[in-house]
């Protein structure tokens, strides 16, 4: 399971899996509005992580970002961290 502390957003921390086919799974944010945020983790389960980024990217809430860019943001880190392009 990978981990992300957000950065502006109500949620504090998203958690989520990556397949080896690179789709998102397990999505589960800690904090902020929690409807929306299991909503956001339905819609996203199983799509690659490039489409969920292309997605959600840019959203912006309050503090010129979002839960959703926060996602987007994690899955930018994950793949620099593993060296994906």
């Amino acid at each position: 399971m990978n981990s992300y502390h957000t950065n502006g957003t109500c949620s504090k921390q998203i958690l989520f899996d990556v397949t080896d086919d690179l789709k998102l799974t397990n999505v589960k944010f800690i904090g902020g509005c929690s409807g929306n945020l299991q909503a956001i983790a339905k819609l996203v389960e199983g799509k690659p992580i490039d489409e969920v980024v292309s997605l959600l990217s840019g959203i912006k809430c309050r503090g010129n970002t979002s839960c959703g860019d926060q996602l987007a943001r994690a899955l930018i880190g994950y793949k620099e961290k593993n060296g994906i392009k």
